[in-house]
């Protein structure tokens, strides 16, 4: 099973753990219209006071969520989506929960930073019909010629001469639709074109399971050393609750309490820190 199967598999199975969730609040009693205006007015106060607090931490997780992506991604795209994450969760933070509002926000705020990022186009029309074209070139003569094209070989195919072929290599390169490495004139050393890859690859599904697999490592640092080892032995070296009990001295009845229990503390956890699904990421 691939790495990402496992953290999937972990992080549907604490998903459907039971948990102890906080019960809801007591009615509340109905407000004149004065008195919601003033409370309305304060909170909105308080939210704003927050906000302007925790700017400094939107502009961390801005920048290290830029640093994995195309360089034509501008930053200061993702800490305005990032800025909304963070009214979002000053809107939204209950300090009754006992969970400190900077975990709590670094959630809300990676969330809406990736949301955008799977909102923006990656490249505009006209590339991508160019790099439909690119690709169309390359597996024809690939085909007729038994090797790797050369650049001269590819621009007359596409019908413009090599100067403006090379332009075109450059914007396709910008915008992370071919590969930057160098490529010789030697048709032998000349490796094939590198093009986009499947959507597991692309950058806000990188940073999704970067920050799936952050949350479970946080969620398990609650846990007592052999949950941690259960939980290792059988999501990510596989083995079956006879084979884990037999590494631990265990019978197999007592690895599925072990397991049932580590899930559940792990789903409490993330609740706490304000994630509820895997689904956010």
């Amino acid at each position: 099973m691939p790495v990402t199967d496992n953290l999937l598999s972990l992080a549907a199975a604490v998903e459907t753990a039971p948990s102890k969730r906080v019960k809801p609040d007591s009615p509340v009693p109905t407000l004149d219209q004065a008195t919601a205006s003033r409370i309305t007015a304060d909170r909105q106060a308080q939210r704003d006071k927050i906000v302007l607090e925790n700017l400094p931490l939107v502009k961390a997780i801005a920048v290290s969520v830029h640093d994995n992506l195309p360089a034509h991604v501008d930053l200061d795209d993702i800490v305005h989506a990032g800025i909304l994450g963070l009214f979002d969760a000053a809107t939204k933070y209950d300090p009754d929960k006992m969970v400190s509002f900077s975990t709590y926000a670094r959630h809300r705020i990676r969330g809406a930073i990736l949301d955008n990022l799977r909102q923006l186009d990656w490249a505009s029309r006209d590339l991508r019909r160019r790099h439909k074209q690119l690709e169309a070139a390359t597996r024809d003569l690939s085909g007729e010629l038994h090797r790797a094209p050369l650049e001269a070989e590819l621009a007359d195919k596409m019908g413009v001469d090599v100067e403006r072929w090379r332009e075109m290599m450059v914007d396709l390169r910008n915008v992370g639709l071919v590969s930057t490495s160098p490529r010789s004139g030697d048709p032998e050393n000349i490796p094939d074109l590198d093009f986009p890859a499947g959507a597991e690859h692309q950058p806000d599904s990188i940073c999704s399971r970067q920050q799936l697999r952050s949350a479970l490592g946080n969620a398990m640092k609650f846990l007592p050393e052999r949950y941690k080892a259960v939980l290792a032995l059988y999501y990510t070296n596989e083995l079956t609750m006879r084979e884990i009990g037999a590494e631990l001295g265990i019978n197999e009845s007592r690895v599925s309490q072990i397991h049932k229990k580590a899930l559940a503390k792990m789903a409490t956890a993330l609740l706490e820190a304000g994630i509820s699904s895997s689904s956010e990421f």
